[in-house]
């Protein structure tokens, strides 16, 4: 039960899906409450799958004492689920199993002035309607992708075809047009119960009493889509939600190991921005010929890198999604014969996972090679950093284009068909190449003098008097 004392202060309630994509933002913008705004915050916890760095990032102790984590019980899915099951599938039943505790677990709580849900949590709205509990959707994509799940259902009615076999992109209303080839993967194939439950979860954000994005004025201002669910008739029709600018909420602090201060240390000694730290994210692995040249092509590059790398997966792009932080294999059995040894002087291998906020803000970072997660873009652009794309999987080819043709602090990865099997490979000629143009060459320069000026407008927004701390403040007063 809440105490009296917590009782004093407006009582809100979060539910993160599994997931440290969704978990992390959810539990930054509860920190932000908290601290910032003067809540009372209960985090609502699913444990079912969690990862060891769930556990560590929900650490009470490192948490402000308004926030309270409260773990759903666990739930049995182990005649549901299954490691060849794609990620939505598997998230919708997880979430589907924890969540027959969830109306219990509120009441308990008092009932909340609102419950703040992501994307795949949307089971909730039913549960909390019954209750009388407003519900906002917190979505951690960007608003591009936003716009084209608002106009999915329309879009899935009228069009009989594979997305991906239009002859032409896909015209979200009042948006520019958008290639079928950067569509996230869930619409690749319409026959799959991936599309089917997007799709079912999509159709529900009209229910949403508002959305919080996790972008800001300055950084929107750099294309329209934010702009057109605001205003494009379209979306007054539905009708959408009021939609929030609110970030950039990204990781602020993150526990520092032995193995991590090494690296700390290790960067303490390269000159400003001259170090590129290479990383796919929580959940991203590649196939075992693409890491070998991707570690060749870091070789031959002569410059400076961090490489956070983990055991290849040649089946799945998302082969750590559900056990980040579990697989701590040896790098020397997986990465080219002699690599370690002959880039010792050059770069530093961490296994599985680094202190990804850290190293970004260190001075000596002058570049990102990332797989285009909306967090991990976000992180970049918080601290400064242009950046090389590298999607794998979900909506990242779209973020990858987000950043590369309208934001302008990416440069692209042009990848070949493989002899073997047909698959695209990016070559490590163009590794080299690309990595040796972001780090020395002068439109690398150019790019990294736009992201400062990011750098600059995401702090301005986040301080007293910023777009997204009074927007989120005149919120909180409503909500009082």
């Amino acid at each position: 039960m809440v105490s009296g004392q917590e009782v004093t202060k407006p009582h809100f309630a979060f539910l993160p899906s599994p997931g440290l994509g969704h978990l992390i933002p959810l539990l930054e913008f509860a920190k932000h409450l908290v601290i910032h705004h003067n809540v009372h915050v209960s985090f609502l916890v699913i444990n079912t799958e969690a990862s060891a760095v769930q556990h560590q990032l929900l650490d009470p102790s490192t948490l402000p004492s308004d926030l309270r984590v409260i773990n759903l019980p666990p739930a049995d899915v182990s005649s549901r689920v299954n490691d060849s099951m794609k990620v939505i599938t598997r998230l919708t039943y997880i979430c589907q199993e924890s969540f027959k505790h969830l109306r219990a677990t509120l009441i308990e709580l008092n009932l909340p002035k609102a419950l703040i849900i992501d994307i795949f949590a949307t089971d909730a709205f039913f549960i909390c309607k019954e209750l009388g509990i407003p519900v906002y959707s917190f979505f951690t994509s960007p608003t591009k992708l936003l716009a084209l799940s608002f106009y999915l259902p329309k879009l899935d009615k009228e069009v009989e075809c594979e997305y991906v076999d239009l002859p032409h992109p896909i015209q979200v209303p009042g948006c520019k047009p958008m290639r079928t080839d950067d569509l996230l993967d869930q619409l690749l194939n319409r026959k799959d119960e991936e599309y089917r439950y997007y799709l079912q979860h999509v159709s529900r954000l009209t229910m949403a009493a508002g959305i919080f994005v996790n972008t800001w004025d300055d950084l929107e201002l750099k294309s329209n889509w934010l702009n057109a669910i605001k205003n494009d008739p379209f979306y007054k029709i539905l009708p959408a939600p009021p939609v929030y600018p609110v970030g950039p909420l990204i990781k602020r602090e993150e526990v520092v190991t032995e193995s991590d201060e090494f690296i700390l240390s290790w960067l303490d000694k390269q000159v400003p921005n001259s170090v590129l730290l290479v990383a796919l994210g929580s959940g991203g692995t590649l196939t075992a010929e693409q890491l070998t040249e991707l570690a060749i092509g870091l070789e031959m590059s002569k410059q400076k890198f961090i490489l956070v790398v983990r055991k290849p997966n040649d089946l799945i792009a998302h082969g750590t999604f559900f056990n980040v932080g579990k697989d701590r294999d040896d790098p020397v059995s997986y990465l080219p014969e002699g690599f370690m040894k002959r880039t010792s002087g050059q770069g530093l291998v961490v296994p599985s996972w680094a202190p990804q906020v850290k190293i970004l803000g260190h001075e000596a970072t002058g570049g990102f090679l990332s797989h285009c997660g909306w967090n991990s873009s976000l992180e970049s652009l918080v601290h400064g950093v242009p950046m090389i794309v590298w999607p794998l999987y979900a909506e990242q080819r779209m973020n990858a284009t987000l950043l590369t043709e309208e934001v302008a602090i990416g440069v692209e990865l042009v990848a070949v068909s493989a002899v073997a099997g047909g698959r695209k490979v990016v070559k490590r000629e163009e590794i080299a190449r690309v990595v040796r143009f972001v780090m020395e060459g002068e439109e690398g320069k150019v790019m990294r003098s736009k992201a400062r000026e990011l750098k600059q407008s995401a702090a301005k927004a986040l301080k007293s008097g910023g777009s997204s701390y009074d927007l989120v403040s005149s919120i909180v007063e409503s909500w009082k």
